[in-house]
């Protein structure tokens, strides 16, 4: 059971490519799509339900939603029109957190993700907006001002060891 969050982790990672793969259309892809939000929401709670939190889960648990965020925008983008501001304010979004992980690497040799209240909000607001993007832009706009002031926070956070140490350890997932 204690391996059961990482695995979970993993499965989104092939959960979000097969999402490339199919119809927007299809109940498949909604399907795979809420599995891949729900694994998400409950890694992390298995990992502490079982005492299971671990560097290497929080770091997977990460790359998973990397994994699920860039394979549903390659995916969902393709066929929803959005103006070029919103590109354009994603595309900071995006700069600020690889400038982040950038920063975090050169001072102290790894990548971080904490996982703050503020990212965490942005991840569900984003997975519950993503469906609503075909009928209305507000949704996706209002989770662009979480998800910058969620990204600047991230910056802050990181770049204080103590402080990601205590985020790290007692949030992991």
């Amino acid at each position: 059971m204690r391996s059961l969050p990482n695995i979970l982790s993993m499965l989104r990672m092939v959960g979000a490519v097969g999402i490339v793969f199919l119809d927007i259309d299809s109940a498949a892809f909604w399907i795979v799509y809420g599995l891949c939000g729900i694994s998400d929401m409950a890694d992390g709670w298995l990992a502490r339900k079982f005492n299971a939190v671990t560097q290497t889960g929080a770091l997977l648990d990460s790359l998973a939603d990397i994994c699920f965020v860039a394979c549903c925008g390659f995916r969902l983008l393709s066929v929803v029109e959005l103006p070029v501001w919103l590109w354009a304010w994603a595309g900071v979004i995006i700069l600020i957190k690889t400038v982040n992980q950038t920063s975090v690497l050169m001072m102290y040799g790894e990548f971080r993700f904490p996982h703050t209240t503020a990212n965490k909000t942005a991840g569900f607001l984003l997975f519950l907006a993503v469906p609503m993007m075909f009928w209305s832009l507000i949704p996706i706009t209002l989770i662009a001002v979480v998800a910058t002031f969620a990204a600047i926070q991230e910056g802050r956070v990181i770049r204080k060891k103590k402080a990601t140490h205590e985020i790290i350890s007692s949030e992991h997932r």
